[in-house]
């Protein structure tokens, strides 16, 4: 899902920089209103756990794969708006130290995945409410996908990148596929959450108690240092799409990533790499994350 740079025209891109940063800043602002000092370590330890999920490809079709958007499972843990600040915390870190997504084209993965993504899986809940938290859960993280997927897809229409129908059809089904799924992953961890912590069911966007911060921090170390080999190397939806309409070619590396393909090739061995690379992007969204919310705490104080 996350898109390279050279896919977008440079209107469609530059458009979407542009707006992007104005909208994320306004997220904060509005996350910083009735921001708490205790919520610091759920976006940390809430962003490592997406961070890490994304990092685990699943089977969805012949030769493709998915991986989980998580902008569901963060808007109905941390709110909307800081949900979309640490998904940007998220991309950003993804696409300047994993050559995970374009640098131009970040404000085009903002929108589709921070901005988009996270609303779209927050509006269940907020029309479910409480009540029916799993429900909301599976539908906000089937519909974050989809929007996604719209998105994206609109994007590189709009930037004149043709798009066979019958390819067009495959794509869609294919990104079906990745949304239930999707849907499924954020209802069972839901439902985890909430079978350890019961009084988080009950009120949006309650504290997470700590035994489970510190489940979710130990599954979250274990996806990205060990998960990660037994993860699908098949390519994603978008990767699919771009080889089958030999758009793959038109991809770009503009800033050399420290540790591409989320491995740390100056270890000798490949697995060391893979599993250094996974612990780095951990403390690193982790580190993002808790400052961003030092932030916001600061902001509302002031």
């Amino acid at each position: 899902m996350h898109i390279p740079d050279g896919f977008l025209a440079t209107p469609v891109w530059a458009g979407l920089d542009a707006t992007a940063a104005p909208a994320v800043a306004y997220l904060a602002r509005r996350a910083a209103r009735n921001f708490d000092e205790g919520r610091i370590p759920m976006l940390g330890v809430m962003g490592a756990f997406v961070f890490a999920a994304q990092m685990i490809n699943f089977p969805v079709g012949v030769g493709t794969s998915g991986h989980l958007l998580g902008g569901a499972l963060l808007a109905q843990t941390l709110g909307p708006s800081a949900a979309g600040v640490t998904m940007t915390a998220i991309l950003a870190i993804q696409a300047l130290v994993f050559q995970d997504g374009g640098v131009l084209a970040l404000g085009a993965n903002v929108w589709n995945m921070a901005l988009i993504g996270v609303l779209a899986g927050y509006l269940p809940l907020e029309a479910l409410g409480c009540g029916r938290r799993r429900l909301a859960a599976f539908l906000g993280g089937a519909l974050s996908v989809l929007a996604g997927a719209v998105l994206a897809i609109a994007e590189l229409l709009v930037s004149g990148v043709r798009i066979p129908g019958p390819v067009l059809a495959v794509t869609t089904g294919l990104f079906l596929v990745t949304a239930l799924i999707e849907g499924g992953i954020t209802a069972a961890v839901v439902g985890a959450i909430g079978a350890v912590n019961p009084d988080w069911m009950s009120r949006p966007q309650a504290p997470l108690a700590r035994k489970v911060m510190f489940g979710l921090g130990a599954l979250a170390l274990l996806l990205a240092t060990g998960g990660i080999f037994l993860a699908s190397t098949a390519p994603d939806g978008l990767e699919s799409l771009a080889g089958r309409i030999g758009l793959g070619e038109r991809a770009r590396v503009l800033l050399a990533a420290p540790m591409p393909d989320y491995e740390a090739r100056w270890l000798s061995s490949a697995a060391l790499g893979k599993a250094a690379a996974g612990m780095a992007g951990l403390v690193l969204i982790f580190a993002l994350a808790a400052l961003s919310g030092r932030w916001l705490a600061r902001r509302r104080r002031s």
